[in-house]
C-alpha cells in the first residue's frame, strides 16, 4: 500500500478507500467531549509562542441529527453484540454529548475492524475521562477475549493541583483482531535494557562473551553447562554457571516511563495534543515490521507517520482538518526530504480550480488553510474567535544574518476590489511587515494592480528589489508560480540546519524574475 494522506472524515475515508484485510498496525488517539478547543499553536521563527492560536477542531461532539442517523445504522447493520450494548448505553446515559461521542467512536471502531488484518494489532489511547466507556466500545467491538493489555504511559506531572492526586499517566488499550497469538510482537525490539545491578550480579563471561554468575553449593542442578571443573579446586561443592538470558533485555512491561515533550524540545511543533516520538516508537516497532502498514486515523501532527517512516513502515494518515494536513507535508519535507505528490500522496485535496473553488464553498477557513500550505505560509488567527486582524498567515525569509523577515498573507475566495490592496498596505504598514501577499480566486482588476505598484518595492541587502505587495490568482499558484521573496545568503545545506533551530522557520527557494 503506497503512503498515503488522506484529508477528510476518516469515516468516510475507511469505508471509501481502504479495503478490508488491509492494515498491519492501527493507533489511534481520539478527541474527547472535554469541553476544551484543542488550538495548533505555532512558534515564531525566534522560538517564542505566537499569540496566534489555531483552531484545528472544537473537541465536542453533539448530539445532532447525523449523530441519530449513525446510531440508527449501527443498530440496523452491527453485529448483535454491539447493537445490545449500544442500545443499553443510550438508556443508561441519555442523549447527550457523551453519548454522540459513544456513537461516534463505536461507528469508527467498527470500519477500523473492518481494515485491519487478522493478524494486526489496535492501540487505543484516550483520556481517563474516557477509557471506562472506550473499555467496554473495544471489549464489545473487538472481543474481550482479544485485550491484551491496558497499558499505562507515565509521565511527570503537567499540571499541580493540591485538590486531588496529580494525573501522571495517560491509558492505552491494546487489541488484537483474533485471539489466536498469531499477531506480530516483536517483544526483543522494546526489551527493557538490563540494570546495573544485574551486570554486576553476572560477573563472569565466557569464550563467546555471554555472562554468567557461579550458582551450586551442593544442590543437584548442575546449570546449562554442567560443572565448571576450571572452579573446581576453589569451589568444592557442586557448581554451575548460572547464564543472564539470551535475549537483549528483559521482557516489556505495560507502564511506561516517557517524559512528555517539554516546551524546548527540538520535537515539538506546537500541536497541543502531540506525543512523544518514543511513545509511537515502542508501540510501531513491538507491532509491526517493516513494510507493513500502520494507520492513523486521528493523524494530527503526524507523529505517527513520522515515526513509521523512520522505520521503513508504510503508513496511512487521516485528518479532518487542512491545517493538520499542511503541518505533516511540512514535517515530511523538513525531517525525512519527502515531498507530497512525489514520496507519497495527498488525497482530499482539491486537485484543480474547480476543486479549489468547490472547497471555497464548502468551508472558507479550510479553504484559506489550504491555499496557505500551497505558498508554505503559516496560517494566523481564527476570525471565528474574534476580530478579522486583516492577516490570513505569515511567510518569513532571511536576507540578512540573525535576521528573520516577513510577509504579510491575504487569501480571498470571494469578490476583490482596489479596496482590499489598500486595506493589505496598511495592514503592511501597521504590523511593519516587509511585503504582502494576496492570493485571490478572482482575477484581480486594473485599479488593483495600480494601488499594488503604488506602494513601491522591498529593497533587500542582498541588492535586489521586491514588489511590496504581490498578487496572485489561485490559477497561478496551481501552476508553480510562487511569491517573489529574497532567498537566503547561506547554502541550502546551512538553510536546512537552520529549519531545525529556530523551530518552524521555513525557508522558501522563490521566483526571482
Amino acid at each position: 500500500m503506497e503512503n498515503t494522506l488522506y484529508y477528510g472524515d476518516n469515516l468516510k475515508v475507511l469505508r471509501r478507500f481502504l479495503p478490508d484485510n488491509s492494515i498491519d498496525l492501527i493507533y489511534l488517539d481520539p478527541p474527547f467531549n472535554s469541553k476544551a478547543t484543542y488550538n495548533i499553536l505555532f512558534k515564531e521563527p525566534t522560538s517564542e509562542p505566537s499569540t496566534a492560536q489555531i483552531t484545528a477542531f472544537e473537541d465536542t461532539w453533539h448530539w445532532t441529527e447525523e449523530t441519530e442517523k449513525t446510531f440508527q445504522e449501527i443498530v440496523e447493520k452491527a453485529p448483535a453484540k454491539v447493537v445490545k450494548m449500544m442500545v443499553a448505553f443510550r438508556e443508561f446515559i441519555g442523549i447527550n454529548d457523551v453519548m454522540a461521542y459513544f456513537t461516534m467512536m463505536c461507528i469508527r471502531l467498527l470500519e477500523l475492524k473492518r481494515v485491519l488484518k487478522n493478524t494486526g494489532s489496535i492501540y487505543l489511547h484516550c483520556d481517563p475521562t474516557a477509557s471506562h466507556y472506550l473499555k467496554i466500545l473495544m471489549d464489545t467491538v473487538f472481543v474481550k477475549e482479544n485485550f491484551k493489555n491496558e497499558i499505562a504511559w507515565c509521565y511527570s506531572e503537567r499540571e499541580i493541583s493540591k485538590k486531588y492526586w496529580n494525573k501522571k499517566h495517560d491509558i492505552i488499550f491494546f487489541y488484537t483482531k483474533r485471539a489466536d497469538d498469531k499477531h506480530t510482537f516483536n517483544w526483543k525490539e522494546v526489551a527493557l535494557p538490563y540494570s546495573e545491578g544485574t551486570f554486576k550480579k553476572f560477573n563472569y563471561e565466557d569464550d563467546t562473551g555471554r555472562r554468567f554468575q557461579i550458582r551450586g553449593k551442593g544442590g543437584p542442578y548442575v546449570g546449562e553447562q554442567g560443572l565448571d571443573i576450571s572452579l573446581e579446586k576453589t569451589h568444592p561443592d557442586w557448581v554451575y554457571r548460572d547464564y543472564l538470558d539470551k535475549s537483549p533485555g528483559v521482557p516489556p512491561r505495560d507502564w511506561w516511563p516517557i517524559p512528555v515533550i517539554n516546551r524546548a524540545a527540538r520535537e515539538r511543533l506546537g500541536y497541543p495534543t502531540q506525543k512523544p516520538e518514543a511513545l509511537l516508537e515502542k508501540i510501531i516497532r513491538a507491532s509491526s515490521n517493516e513494510g507493513e502498514v500502520v494507520l492513523d486515523p486521528f493523524c494530527g501532527c503526524g507523529t505517527t507517520i513520522a515515526v513509521a517512516q523512520k522505520f521503513k513502515r508504510n503508513w496511512v494518515g487521516i485528518d479532518v482538518t487542512h491545517l493538520a494536513i499542511n503541518l505533516i507535508k511540512w514535517r515530511m519535507i523538513n525531517q525525512f526530504g519527502l515531498e507530497a505528490g512525489k514520496q507519497y500522496r495527498v488525497i482530499g485535496e482539491p486537485a484543480d480550480l474547480e476543486g479549489a473553488k468547490e472547497l471555497a464553498q464548502q468551508n472558507r477557513y479550510q479553504f484559506q488553510w489550504w491555499v496557505l500550505s500551497l505558498i508554505g505560509a503559516r496560517p494566523f488567527g481564527d476570525k471565528r474567535k474574534g476580530a478579522d486582524t486583516g492577516i490570513d498567515g505569515y511567510i518569513y525569509f532571511m536576507d540578512e544574518k540573525d535576521k528573520v523577515k516577513s510577509g504579510i498573507v491575504q487569501v480571498k475566495s470571494g469578490k476583490v476590489s482596489v479596496k482590499d490592496i489598500r486595506d493589505l498596505g496598511h495592514v503592511i504598514d501597521r504590523e511593519k511587515a516587509n511585503i504582502g501577499i494576496f492570493i485571490t480566486l478572482e482575477m484581480p482588476t486594473p485599479p488593483m494592480k495600480k494601488e499594488a505598484i503604488g506602494k513601491g518595492f522591498y529593497k533587500s541587502p542582498i541588492g535586489k528589489n521586491y514588489p511590496r505587495i504581490q498578487i496572485f490568482t489561485l490559477k497561478e499558484i496551481l501552476e508553480g508560480i510562487k511569491p517573489k521573496l529574497p532567498l537566503k545568503l547561506d547554502s541550502f545545506k546551512k538553510a536546512k540546519r537552520f529549519l531545525k533551530k529556530p523551530e518552524n522557520f521555513t525557508i522558501f527557494e522563490t521566483n526571482t524574475d
